[in-house]
């Protein structure tokens, strides 16, 4: 092999692999910011998700609640699992990520399946100006470069929404199309490029 073929090819990885490292911090860098700061633009919505099953999940995990349930899934009823990892990476927003859930004395906004679990971390997308009420053109890249999601896509609702869920068993099919019709929460028509 060539002087020029060795050199050339160490160039390729190394930027290669410096793309691979900026690309990994930059997904890292959106955190989380929680549901009460999504409120602030939309109100409408985080009062009618406010009213959700997803918004009030982590209540699910306190002893004594949803115990029937419980029971049928072949949990202790009496037993408080707002501490159990495998339960709150689930009934939580942002669990083992950058702003994320950490506990409830610490992150008291976090609990509950929030906006961000759907829509992507809202970190960068609140800090963007670009982003501001003032801007209605941006494009769904925009929205994408920022972290965020729009429309929410079913391969998020799978990570919870599986036949690994306690509650549902083995053969569990969640049904996307479904869940979008009956709605998650009152929505809004938003205007992006696609």
């Amino acid at each position: 092999m060539s002087k020029f073929r060795v050199v050339f090819a160490v160039l390729v990885v190394l930027i290669v692999s410096v793309v691979l490292a900026v690309s990994a911090q930059a997904a890292e860098e959106h955190a989380f910011i929680g549901s009460a700061k999504c409120k602030k633009c939309h109100i409408k919505q985080y009062r009618s998700w406010e009213e959700t099953t997803m918004a009030q999940s982590f209540e699910n995990l306190r002893a004594g609640q949803r115990s029937e349930e419980k029971v049928a899934a072949g949990l202790d009823p009496d037993k408080d699992y707002t501490a159990d990892p495998e339960c709150v990476y689930c009934h939580t927003t942002g669990y083992g990520k950058e702003g994320g859930f950490v506990d409830e004395a610490s992150s008291p906004d976090m609990l509950g399946v929030g906006c961000e679990m759907c829509h992507g971390p809202g970190g960068t997308y609140v800090a963007d100006e670009y982003m501001s009420l003032k801007n209605k053109e941006y494009t769904r890249a925009d929205i994408e470069a920022v972290g965020s999601i729009y429309p929410p896509q079913e391969e998020q609702c799978k990570v919870c929404h599986n036949d690994k869920s306690p509650f549902v068993g083995e053969g569990y099919v969640f049904d996307f199309e479904q869940r979008k019709a009956d709605g998650t929460h009152e929505s809004f028509a938003m205007k992006y490029e696609h």
